[in-house]
């Protein structure tokens, strides 16, 4: 709950502090819900489900507390290891049109950086009912082109939905039950989900002809209503039977227009047909389906594949037909020359033999058929000149040109064309030259290229010379690294991000060279489109030469006066790593200059006083022979930005009928690090206006780290809200600002309220004088192992989770021992009526045990002198269960609330208190029960 400052009376002065520990608080969060919800409930360990219809809009909010404000996080996990996670930071979730996937468990996350980060989940359930589909099926083996009779039919029901869905069978207008018909049997396979779903139809009666109908419901949770779904049986019920018009395998040419047609030969009701790919593919994006008609034009190569056509009439399997659609092409036209394999020699020679072997890939490959020539002119086999072709079933397509015994008169330009028998698509020729210059290929690197040198950012060409005719192609690749980073190396990419790369004159261009690129590169022959023989490759080392980096790259050191410090700049990597210098420079004034010595990796510059002249942007340069790499660090005097203090709940206040009043509350980061803070400049503009309004708010003495400020901010005009900027000033000058919304709510509390589920406690503090602590406590968190008959199970309102202050009655404490809570002070509202104002205190009180001792409440009055008047007590066991007490009080001047525990005679006496009150008027409704006789007609509790 919280701490709520309602009123004017409540506050002791314009501008006040807060010492002691401060209010610095970890995070805690609740999650809160509005939006269309069908329920919320409770259940184990305290997690909330939340229900919601399909298609509603689902909204949650994350309240959280905690100081400095906590930063918020939705996330969402479906609940599996697979789910993709997804988040929102905001404090407010909202989906509209919520669908079933969207359900599952919503995590609100907020942290501060005080603590562990608060985390809260609620369980987000979507309700549903799809259309139920009723299907018709035999039992096994006995399964016809029709439903004769003395068959067994069964009818099944299935409907998607959540929750789990009702099923009830009507034949007619007769309702179906278990026992109502000898001929029907109406049961759950243990293998499904759900209720009674299947209705199962013995011996096939001729009643049983007949119109059925299935109803779905899930009891009209969410307002669902109940959906249906009806089947005629009949003697001429028959599943579904299909075939396609069409040849198969369908072989097209590229760009005609194809047609595939499925009719439906069988099957009652009549079947709907649907054409698809397998593995989930599309349908051609330009394709026209028409009932069981499909149409593609245009094919292209891409459209190729298997067509499947499925009959469905929900009796019976589903009926399926499959063809395949070949597209007339021909890709990939390579060659290559294989030397006389009976020799040791790559060289083409006269009197030996040499193959020149060509191949295609093609669709059909049955169609792909080759032919040769010499010098333009038909060549056919013989003796010498033999030509062979692989199998048509093996793809790709390959032909072979043997020359036996080579001749002079056999040099010259062979030309392998590939082609398709019925045509439709453009043939492939490839030219291969056979000469006394044809010679196998060589790989050299350039005089000096073999090892480059290059810097971050430039653009590099590695080379390889390659000679040779006919000339390959290069092949380029990245050699994995031997030693410990092989592992790392073996997966390097090349700088396109492919495994290899083709290069046809032997140049490989790195643009934008980076680090990562840094190794050996290899660059090979390729066995196509040249010689077929061993590959001749050649390495390259690239080495690439970056500035240092270093840290940090820059940063903001907020010094006071005449204080010491240091600034390091630290040196990350580097290459080359040698002969590293620095200089240190405060603008453009040098500092100090020097040397990177070989045990170290960083540099240091001292300031022993800082003076004014020592404000300003202090660099560190470190260089090598690649560049330099820069430190930056800005030096100032600027006060931290202030920290808005939002727990202060009920800030508003009423100050006259169009006007109200807010408690602007904050503390200062880091206030020590600079020079004491003189003043805050206050600034304030009407939302939707651009006027702002300004004053100084002076500061006196130092303020201290969690000290709490307060500014009452007056004459705010209702129901306009107001941008609130406040800017910290030192004798440097302005600091950071920090701003804020000030929103009217239109709810203005006249009470002080305390749930104590802020760490801060509300600013209640423990008396210095007792003997021991009220302890803050939930009953998730607390161990009752030691005293399990004594002390709550939850907080007041049933919450595991939710917070209360107790009294540990265990050892060491002793019979007698007190420990008191003290309120915040109050300032008491002086009336034209009564110069003795009464309030109402309350609170709830949990007092469990055999061995309790007592709770006092007294009223402490701060005038000349400070003074304690018992108020409310209550002594011995009220049993397992919290009470509320109410207590009129009547301060005559600034005042407190002193709650006292006493404990009793033995460990099982804990006291608890939960959600205290202090409201403006008398209290009401409050039947008497308290252990003051004399104050019976003044003070109650229930």
């Amino acid at each position: 709950m919280g701490v709520v400052f309602g009123l004017l009376w409540l506050f002791t002065g314009l501008l006040q502090g807060v010492h002691g520990q401060g209010v610095y608080a970890p995070p805690t969060v609740r999650i809160v819900h509005s939006g269309q919800a069908c329920n919320v409930e409770e259940e184990r360990y305290s997690e909330r489900v939340y229900t919601i219809k399909e298609g509603e809009t689902l909204e949650l909010q994350c309240l959280v507390t905690g100081h400095p404000r906590p930063q918020i996080r939705w996330t969402k996990t479906a609940g599996g290891a697979s789910d993709r996670e997804s988040s929102l930071h905001n404090e407010t979730l909202r989906i509209e049109n919520i669908n079933r996937h969207q359900g599952g468990r919503y995590y609100c996350k907020a942290e501060n950086g005080l603590g562990s980060p608060a985390i809260r989940s609620i369980r987000v359930d979507v309700y549903y009912l799809d259309d139920p589909v009723i299907t018709i099926h035999q039992s096994v083996g006995e399964a016809k082109e029709q439903f004769y009779f003395e068959r067994t039919v069964f009818l099944r029901c299935v409907a998607n939905s959540n929750p789990p869905v009702h099923y009830t069978w009507r034949r007619g207008r007769e309702v179906l039950s278990q026992g109502s018909d000898s001929g029907v049997e109406i049961y759950e396979p243990f293998f499904t989900q759900g209720e009674t779903k299947i209705l199962k139809l013995k011996n096939l009666r001729p009643q049983d002809y007949a119109d059925y109908t299935c109803f779905s419901s899930v009891r009209n949770v969410c307002g669902i209503e109940d959906k249906s779904a009806h089947f005629t049986l009949s003697n001429r019920t028959a599943p579904p039977s299909i075939k396609l018009l069409l040849d198969d395998p369908l072989v097209v040419n590229p760009g005609e227009t194809i047609t595939l047609v499925c009719v439906a030969s069988g099957g009652e009701p009549h079947p709907s047909l649907k054409w698809m790919r397998p593995d989930g593919q599309q349908l051609p994006k330009r394709s026209v389906v028409k009932g069981g008609t499909l149409t593609i034009p245009a094919v292209a190569i891409d459209d190729g594949g298997v067509y499947s056509c499925v009959g469905s009439n929900n009796v019976g399997n589903p009926a399926k037909k499959t063809t395949t659609i070949l597209v007339r092409g021909l890709r990939k036209g390579r060659f290559w020359i294989t030397p006389d394999p009976y020799h040791n020699d790559d060289n083409i020679q006269i009197g030996r033999e040499v193959k020149i072997s060509c191949q295609v890939e093609a669709t059909p490959p049955e169609e792909l058929q080759f032919s040769w020539l010499k010098n333009g002119r038909p060549l056919r086999s013989s003796e010498r000149m033999v030509i062979t072709h692989t199998d048509t079933d093996v793809s790709p397509g390959t032909t072979n040109l043997d020359i036996i015994d080579l001749k002079f008169t056999d040099f010259g330009t062979y030309t392998c064309v590939a082609s398709l028998r019925n045509g439709g698509t453009p043939e492939i020729s490839i030219d291969v030259n056979i000469s006394s210059t044809t010679v196998p290929p060589e790989l050299t690197i350039p005089r000096g290229r073999s090892h480059l040198i290059t810097q971050e950012g430039d653009t590099v060409d590695l080379q390889c010379l390659v000679s040779g005719k006919p000339k390959p192609i290069i092949l380029w690749s990245r050699v994995e690294e031997s030693g410990v980073a092989a592992a790392a190396a073996a997966t390097a990419l090349m700088p396109d991000g492919s495994i290899q790369t083709e290069s046809y004159d032997g140049i490989l261009r790195i643009s934008n060279v980076t680090r990562e690129m840094s190794g050996t590169y290899r660059c090979q022959t390729s066995q196509y489109n040249g010689f077929n023989v061993k590959p001749r490759e050649a390495l390259i080392q690239l080495v690439v030469q970056f500035p240092p980096a270093v840290e940090p790259v820059h940063t903001e050191i907020r010094q006071a006066l005449g204080r010491a410090f240091s600034l390091t700049c630290r040196l990350l990597r580097a290459h080359p790593a040698r002969l590293l210098r620095y200089e240190w420079k405060l603008g453009t004034r040098l500092l100090t200059v020097g040397q990177f010595s070989d045990q170290r990796d960083d540099t240091n510059y001292h300031v022993r006083a800082l003076n004014r002249e020592g404000y300003g942007e202090y660099t560190c340069d470190i260089t090598n022979e690649a560049g330099a790499g820069r430190c930056t660090f800005l030096v100032t005097g600027k006060a931290y930005p202030p920290e808005f203090y939002y727990d202060t709940y009920s800030a508003l206040w009423q100050n006259r009928p169009r006007v109200y009043g807010f408690k602007l509350q904050w503390t200062q980061m880091e206030p020590n690090a600079v020079d004491r803070i003189l003043a805050y400049r206050l600034g304030i503009r009407q939302m939707g206006q651009s006027r702002w309004w300004e004053q100084e708010i002076p500061m006196e003495g130092t303020i201290q780290k969690g000290e709490l400020l307060t500014y009452n901010l007056t004459e705010l005009i209702k129901p306009e809200s107001y941008l609130v900027r406040l800017t910290p000033i030192t004798r440097y000058g302005e600091g950071d600002s920090t701003e804020r919304i000030i929103t009217y709510s239109g709810r203005l509390s006249r009470e002080f309220q305390c749930g104590f589920e802020d760490e801060a406690l509300c600013l209640f503090s423990q008396d210095k004088n007792d003997v021991f602590d009220w302890t803050r406590h939930s009953a998730a968190t607390r161990d009752t192992k030691y005293t399990p008959n004594t002390g709550p199970s939850s907080d007041h309102t049933g919450s595991k989770q939710g917070f209360y202050m107790y009294i540990e009655t265990s050892r060491p404490r002793l019979e007698g021992d007190t420990a008191r809570l003290l309120s915040p002070t109050f300032n008491s509202k002086s009336s034209p009526v009564s110069n003795n104002p009464t309030y109402c205190f309350a609170f709830y009180y949990h007092m469990y045990g055999k061995h309790i001792g007592a709770l006092n409440i007294f009223l402490r009055q701060k005038g000349q002198a400070v003074t304690d008047t018992l108020v409310w007590s209550l002594t011995g066991n009220q049993g397992d269960r919290w009470c509320q007490a109410k207590v009129n009080i009547h301060p005559t001047t600034a005042f407190q609330m002193v709650i006292e525990g006493v404990r009793g005679s033995g460990i099982e006496g804990d006291i608890a208190i939960d959600d205290v009150t202090i409201e403006e008027g008398e209290c009401k409704d409050p039947p008497p029960n308290s252990d003051l006789s004399s104050f019976l007609t003044k003070f109650y509790s229930y």
